[in-house]
């Protein structure tokens, strides 16, 4: 009942109050209408308090409505910016990249003068025997290599690389009549496609012109520890457990001269390299139809006794330390070659070699720091072949070289360099070579200059002043007529190098 209502009732029953006077129950109905009306008070406060809370929980409603509207659309906003991120990552892997090597520099005798030099020098050279690069390298050698990049939509990856290189030893600033310009590589990957599965998942294959990627040398001897180069395909990285990958390739290489246009002796060379965690076991075979048919530009028979086949193998560990026992790093190979494959380190290479021919090679080099700015590297080299060129013929040779870099500031470095190494060749007059037997020593002093990370070894560029010492036995002279020892004033007794010489490589 309304308040209206009620009030017209009492002005009805009060307007006749004589009577109600009159009435003895007059009492007991006030009573009762005062106790009606104070519960219609309550209903319409309780009446009040509902239509409140009804418009508290409205609001709510209504803000809660908003509040779930704006986290859709920050959602949305989270989406289309991480997509937007994942199209830039995707974008920032692929393009265009640029990288090179570089060495020039300028090398001369104590008497100001043109002197030989060069990690081949010495008679065991010829056979691969390096020795120390540093302080003794004449020559201007540059690597420039252009590569391309993409990451598709479906997640598959394409790569594409030319490399062009140059040799020169000489100093003038035109070159080009005596230019090696070359292009060394040239060719296309595709990777990570989405319909390999299984061990071939995450593989990838090549084709073209390359230098094999899991060629590895010993950088301050400047000799290669195995190279494997040519022209051809394979697939890297067939995967058959977390530890456990392996390569396939299959290479092509022509010997002779460049020149001769009509030889048709090439040599094939199947490749499988195998890694399981630190280990690596390779294995090569190869063949190269009718080689010992093979004939020189003016149509003599190169080599009518020279192989058609050949295996190499090579056993590798990979340290992730200094041989174990510090941090740093090591890696040790042992090698073995027979027929063609008896050109252990360039493999494929050396079409001259004997059906018997045989090859050991031995390659082990570490670097670690020593602790108060001091570091080192040492490395050793050594290869034993017979039956090489000629039945009978040897070629033996070791060599042991340490290189140690100590901390001066920042930017500047002293570099130290020794280097021997044993011969004893005997080619059974191959090629005009005389038997020979002895010993080549090298000392080296470097100060060098660095833009930064002074003491990392394999940290570039460097600028380096040198001075060098070599000396040998005097019956090394007697190797050859036309090879660096015994030539004009280059003989046994002492031979002091100076120089310069910038390295880079990026």
């Amino acid at each position: 009942m309304k308040k209206s209502t009620l009030a017209i009732t009492l002005g009805v029953l009060l307007g006749s109050g004589y009577t109600w006077a009159a009435d003895p129950s007059m009492s007991s109905i006030e009573a009762r209408l005062a106790a009606l009306e104070q519960r219609l008070q309550a209903a319409e406060q309780r009446a009040n308090a509902a239509e409140n809370r009804a418009q508290v929980a409205e609001k709510q409603a209504q803000q809660l409505a908003a509040a779930q509207q704006q986290n859709q659309t920050t959602t949305a906003e989270v989406e289309q910016r991480t997509a937007k991120l994942e199209q830039q990552a995707t974008h920032d892997e692929s393009g265009f990249e640029f990288h090179g090597y570089a060495r020039s520099g300028l090398l001369m005798n104590n008497s100001a003068s043109k002197t030989q030099g060069g990690p081949t020098v010495t008679p065991a050279g010829e056979t691969g025997g390096n020795i120390g690069r540093l302080g003794n390298e004449p020559d201007t050698y540059v690597e420039l290599n252009l590569e391309h990049k993409q990451t598709l939509s479906n997640g598959a990856t394409t790569r594409f690389k030319v490399m062009l290189a140059d040799g020169q030893r000489t100093y003038n600033d035109w070159t080009a009549s005596s230019s090696d310009l070359n292009l060394r590589q040239a060719f296309t990957e595709i990777g990570h496609l989405p319909t390999f599965t299984g061990a071939f998942q995450d593989s990838t294959v090549w084709a073209g012109k390359r230098f094999d990627r899991d060629n590895f040398d010993i950088h301050w001897i400047d000799s290669d520890v195995v190279f494997l180069a040519g022209t051809g395909a394979g697939i890297y990285d067939m995967k058959w457990s977390d530890d456990a990958r392996s390569n396939f390739s299959l290479y092509g290489r022509t010997f002779g001269d460049i020149e001769n246009n009509d030889n048709t002796s090439q040599n094939y060379i199947l490749s499988l390299n195998n890694f399981y965690g630190p280990l690596q076991l390779m294995v090569s075979g190869m063949r190269a139809r009718d080689n010992d048919d093979r004939v020189d530009t003016e149509g003599n028979k190169v080599k009518g006794d020279a192989a058609n086949t050949g295996l190499h193998a090579l056993v590798g560990l990979h340290n992730d330390s200094f041989y174990g026992l510090r941090e740093g790093s090591a890696k040790t190979a042992l090698l073995y070659g027979h027929g063609l494959g008896a050109e252990v380190k360039s493999i494929g290479s050396d079409g001259a070699l004997l059906p018997e021919a045989n090859t050991w090679r031995l390659a082990s080099y570490g670097i670690t720091p020593l602790g108060g700015g001091w570091h080192i590297a040492p490395a050793v080299l050594a290869q034993s072949s017979k039956d090489r060129y000629v039945k009978g013929d040897s070629y033996q040779w070791a060599t042991a070289n340490l290189r140690l870099i100590q901390e001066l500031t920042q930017n500047f470095e002293m570099q130290y360099e020794g280097s021997y190494q044993y011969m004893d060749l005997r080619p059974k007059g191959y090629s005009s070579r005389n038997a020979v037997s002895g010993s080549f020593y090298k000392l080296t002093v470097a100060p060098t200059l660095k833009a930064s990370d002074v003491g990392e070894f394999l940290k570039r560029p460097e600028i380096r002043l040198f001075a060098s010492w070599m000396d040998w036995d005097h019956r090394l002279d007697n190797y050859a007529s036309d090879d660096a020892f015994g030539s004009n004033g280059f003989k046994a007794g002492g031979e002091w190098n100076f120089g310069v010489q910038m390295e880079t490589w990026f």
